[in-house]
């Protein structure tokens, strides 16, 4: 592959010859220089930085050593013109490399030529090849076969070979010298082909290698291209962690998960992200097979399963971490139960529901008759319970089946909290002491009024039955959520607690602990809640039990959080 390709391709990556740092502003984006990318521009300044060191140097010497040198020993003046000259031009080229006024071979072609003359000059002045400046050609013709990548190199060292040659010769001629100075001319001739042999060789071995670089470049950069589109699409939220927790990587599903935003920077580790997730990634970190629970992401209300996948030959070095959404599952989940609901709640309406009422009518009946001695009414009550039980079931899942005819509205939880209490009291027949109201004048609530009050009296109903009945055994607590747009609606008893072996199934259908309970009040509460967009909780308490309703302010982030759970 010649130079001028390779230097073609290297343009096309780089897309436009850059500022080059400390040299100037930039190149000029010329057609003459649209073949070379900045690095060959900055070789030939560097290189024309040594000339001008070279021609410091040279010029110096005589004006401070002159007497105890080799240099200008046959002519002085002759010797300083050549360097004041090579001097100027080494200046004047790099004022044309900033200018881009000549083509890069052109430059190179004249710098090499102005190297070969004024210093064969200052060979002559200085009695031929026993000053030795030949020598200083050696690096010229080195440094011009490596910027040119090879190019010009055979031509460049016949050049100086011809100059010092015809030097030599010219001395002879003019018996100067003896004809014996043409030996260690042609040694130093043999010495400039070969130093552009080898300059001709390392740059091919340079393009070959640069080509060879451009080619992997290429397939990393498509392969991290499409490593980035296949993490885009993934279902599953992903963050790419090295071994200290920073993040590498995210994707847009991670962000939609984590409550993050896309335009944001990712965080440095992911401790400032979520320090649950940085706890979970230290505990993986010191024992991989460690299996996680449900998280639930207080920022989106989110439920996710974690999955860390080791990178880089074990969990001490980074990880890939797998985020993915639960509620999608339970949406899917759900609307196979909504169906399957919809289809049991009008078998019940139709073939349950009558029959109860008939049999509960029937036990009134009974019990208003005279002369039923006491065993007789306890099994008449004992039918008419259950079967007032039985309505109690059907009515709450018919209800269930219509949770998501909904009114959602933005209003003030403390009159609302205020007049829930007094119809709770009066209907229980509940000592309204018992409650105490915990509620900020400037927090508000977005849900819908008759399902929250569903809601809270269910929580109140359990708190009732399990506390202490005394003044402030209940408590109603409204606080702020970790988000801005969160608040927080608290239950609290002072009774015996929860058993924690119980807690997973406390939200499970006709699961209960009551022998009148029909096990279906948390449940309905809890899926209230999720079609609104909301959560509900059991959160761990030193005392009685405390039931947590995590709801948004905002009613448009509300409603949307509410319509993605239902789609």
């Amino acid at each position: 592959m010649s130079a001028t390709s390779a230097a073609r391709n290297t343009d096309a990556s780089t897309g436009r010859a850059d500022s080059v740092p400390g040299f100037g502003a930039g190149w000029p984006s010329s057609a003459a220089q649209a073949a070379y990318p900045p690095p060959f521009w900055r070789s030939l300044t560097y290189f024309n930085v040594y000339r001008l060191a070279v021609g410091a140097a040279l010029l110096g010497a005589v004006l401070l050593l002159g007497d105890n040198l080799v240099l200008a020993s046959v002519d002085r003046r002759l010797y300083l013109g050549a360097a004041v000259a090579y001097l100027v031009s080494a200046a004047a080229f790099v004022a044309m490399i900033q200018g881009g006024w000549v083509r890069f071979t052109v430059q190179l072609a004249f710098q090499v030529a102005a190297d070969v003359v004024f210093i064969t000059l200052m060979i002559h002045a200085s009695g031929g090849m026993r000053s030795a400046l030949g020598l200083l050609l050696l690096p010229t013709l080195a440094a011009a076969g490596l910027i040119g990548r090879g190019r010009l190199a055979l031509f460049f060292a016949s050049l100086a070979s011809m100059a010092v040659l015809a030097e030599t010769a010219y001395s002879v001629v003019a018996d100067q010298r003896s004809s014996a100075d043409f030996f260690p001319t042609g040694l130093l001739c043999v010495g400039y082909f070969a130093t552009a042999w080898l300059a001709h060789t390392l740059a091919r071995r340079v393009v070959e290698s640069e080509e060879l670089a451009r080619q992997q470049e290429m397939r990393l950069a498509s392969m991290a291209q499409i490593n980035q589109l296949v993490i885009q699409d993934l279902h599953d939220g992903v963050l790419v962690l090295d071994e200290n927790g920073r993040i590498l990587q995210r994707n847009s599903q991670a962000e939609r998960l984590l409550g993050l935003e896309s335009h944001t920077e990712a965080p440095v580790s992911v401790n400032q992200l979520l320090p649950v997730l940085g706890e979970r990634f230290r505990q993986w970190q010191e024992n991989p097979e460690t299996r996680f629970d449900l998280l639930r992401v207080s920022a989106t209300n989110r439920l996710v399963r974690t999955r860390f996948v080791p990178i880089k030959g074990g969990a001490q070095g980074g990880a890939v971490l797998f985020l993915e959404d639960m509620s999608r599952i339970q949406s899917q989940a759900q609307q196979l139960k909504l169906a399957a609901l919809g289809r049991l709640t009008a078998n019940i309406a139709h073939e349950i529901r009558n029959p109860l009422s008939a049999i509960s009518h029937a036990a009134e009946l009974l019990l208003e008759e005279r002369g039923l001695n006491p065993t007789q009414r306890r099994l008449l009550s004992i039918v008419r319970d259950n079967t007032q039980r039985l309505e109690r079931m059907v009515k709450e899942v018919l209800q269930l089946n219509r949770r998501d005819r909904a009114n959602v509205e933005v209003f003030k939880p403390e009159p609302f909290l205020r007049t829930f209490v007094e119809e709770f009291c009066h209907g229980q027949r509940v000592p309204q002491e018992t409650f105490v109201v915990e509620v900020g004048t400037d927090r508000t609530v977005c849900f819908d009024r008759g399902h929250l009050n569903q809601v809270l009296w269910n929580l109140c109903s359990n708190a009732w039955r399990y506390c202490r009945k005394a003044p402030g055994s209940i408590r109603l607590r409204v606080v702020n959520g970790v988000t801005p747009n969160q608040v927080c609606l608290d239950v609290i008893d002072d009774g015996p607690g929860i058993d924690p072996k119980l807690r997973a199934q406390l939200f499970e259908p006709f699961f209960t602990t009551a022998p009148t309970g029909t096990g279906l009040g948390l449940f309905i509460a809890r899926e209230i809640c999720d079609a609104k967009g909301a959560t509900l909780d059991c959160l761990d308490s030193d005392g009685g039990a405390h039931f947590r309703v995590v709801c948004r302010r905002d009613h448009v982030k509300a409603q949307r959080a509410s319509d993605a759970i239902q789609r």
